[in-house]
């Protein structure tokens, strides 16, 4: 999880300046102060159940999730605009890192959400699931202790964003529905509006 917040930052760093909000490091420097903290204050499985913590870890995926709207808006408004001042290249390469941060900010939120969080899960004392993995419909597969860990939640968010859809996992909550429909709307427009323009840039 951290290490997927670190690559967001950098992904925010990566883009051109107006594409962020101003100033443009001022976001990436709060995420990474945050998840500090939750380094800090619960290093190892995330399994301390912490009022602080978890509002820290809410506030954290709140940031990322702001920034990474707000990129994307700004490149859809410069599009609209008929704006010529980045070529296709460097369209490519701002969709793709919008592309990526929305990709692990829904991973998180999903990580955040699902099951009643990730210290409920580690202590084994979860709630009802938001999502039925495969492990759950074929536990004969499965170690006899799995249960939900951040890269499953990556890959869930990975393929709704490349699929647009579910894929092996479903979301069984109507919380967990409405949040997959937004993450694949928004990759939608990026790879509709930022990366068919970039192309007809390019060609």
């Amino acid at each position: 999880m951290a290490a997927a917040v670190l690559v967001s930052v950098a992904m925010q760093l990566s883009l051109p300046d107006r594409h962020v909000l101003s100033p443009s490091v001022l976001f990436p420097t709060v995420e990474v102060l945050l998840l500090a903290v939750l380094v800090v204050g619960d290093p190892g499985r995330v399994d301390r159940r912490s009022p602080v913590l978890m509002r820290v870890t809410v506030g954290l995926v709140i940031v990322m999730t702001v920034d990474n709207l707000a990129g994307v808006a700004e490149l859809v408004r410069d599009i609209l605009d008929g704006s010529d001042r980045d070529n296709g290249t460097v369209l490519l390469a701002t969709g793709g890192a919008l592309w990526v941060t929305n990709v692990i900010a829904f991973s998180l939120w999903y990580w955040l959400l699902d099951r009643g969080g990730p210290a409920a899960r580690a202590l084994g004392e979860p709630e009802p699931p938001a999502f039925a993995f495969p492990e759950d419909a074929t536990p004969d597969l499965a170690p006899a202790d799995w249960w939900p860990q951040y890269p499953d939640y990556l890959y869930l968010a990975f393929t709704n964003s490349t699929a647009l859809s579910p894929t092996d996992t479903l979301p069984v909550a109507r919380w967990a529905k409405m949040v997959m429909l937004v993450q694949s709307s928004i990759s939608l427009v990026i790879a509709i509006m930022i990366v068919a323009r970039a192309v007809n840039i390019l060609t």
